[in-house]
């Protein structure tokens, strides 16, 4: 599977610019990040699922990007990253493909994986209609500690309001850890002054995160909380524009929230539940 490494390759090369003109590769008020993350996610997914290949084929399944999904039980918004789905009655005609993201979110292939997702089946965006399967991404990359409440909040509102919609729909979670000693926070920063670094405790700041990630709701079975499938990448990112790399320490292969665990996990679970389609 490519998804870590086309995260990690993309955005070492991402450069976004705030309102006074300095780049950056993470910014907490852009969500390219979180595109990214699941546009690889389901690059590997479609990799690896034949039945969702064969449904886009047949052009029962699109995809919507920011779709907003409703709790019926508590009447509760959510926006979520990316949406699998069924198309709705709405006629309005495809506007982009999954392929038109690639450069819209800046995504990076090696030769390699190009040539994969060239063979790949057409993925339209279309008119969301019953959500199979929904994605959320989230980054805990500074101040670890403090930034926990809110980023379990938010993971948790977004399955809750993924299975009041749609009780068998896929949710799907992937939260990117920063294992770096130093961090360039934008918001901290001052025109012409030197630059005002965050500093991390390591191992300790990955490992409080990890643990409380782990302790999130999962499921099994339809009609249970939590998330079908989570998953856990650890980057280590000063965001000075120097290269990216894959940090430490981070779920092993063996483990359920192993980035390849959750595309797997994903994977039976689409062909468990849809296979009527």
């Amino acid at each position: 599977m490519f998804g870590q490494e086309i995260i990690i390759r993309s955005m070492s090369e991402l450069r976004l610019k705030d309102s006074k003109g300095r780049v950056w590769q993470y910014h907490s008020r852009s969500d390219k990040h979180s595109k990214i993350k699941c546009w690889s996610i389901l690059f590997d997914l479609m990799q690896q699922c034949e039945l969702l290949n064969k449904h886009i084929k047949d052009g029962k399944v699109g995809f919507g990007i920011n779709h907003k999904m409703v709790n019926f039980q508590l009447n509760k918004e959510k926006d979520l990253d990316l949406v699998i789905c069924r198309p709705s009655s709405n006629s309005e005609l495809s506007r982009y493909t999954f392929s038109d993201l690639i450069a819209r979110y800046d995504i990076k292939l090696d030769p390699v994986q190009q040539k994969i997702f060239d063979d790949l089946p057409t993925l339209n965006s279309v008119p969301v209609g019953s959500v199979l399967i929904a994605l959320e991404a989230k980054a805990c990359m500074t101040a670890h500690q403090k930034a926990l409440p809110r980023l379990c909040a938010e993971l948790n509102d977004s399955h809750l309001t993924i299975h009041g919609a749609s009780a068998n729909a896929v949710a799907g979670g992937l939260v990117m850890i920063n294992s770096a000693t130093e961090f360039l926070s934008p918001g901290r920063q001052q025109l012409g002054s030197p630059p005002a670094w965050n500093t991390h405790r390591q191992p300790k700041s990955v490992e409080i995160t990890m643990n409380a990630v782990k302790g999130l709701p999962r499921r099994t079975k339809p009609g249970d909380s939590g998330f079908d499938a989570l998953g856990i990448v650890v980057v280590d990112c000063r965001n000075d524009l120097s290269p990216i790399s894959v940090g430490n320490p981070r779920p092993a292969p063996s483990e359920i929230f192993h980035y390849d665990q959750m595309i797997e996990r994903m994977s039976n679970s689409y062909s468990t539940r849809f296979s009527h389609l």
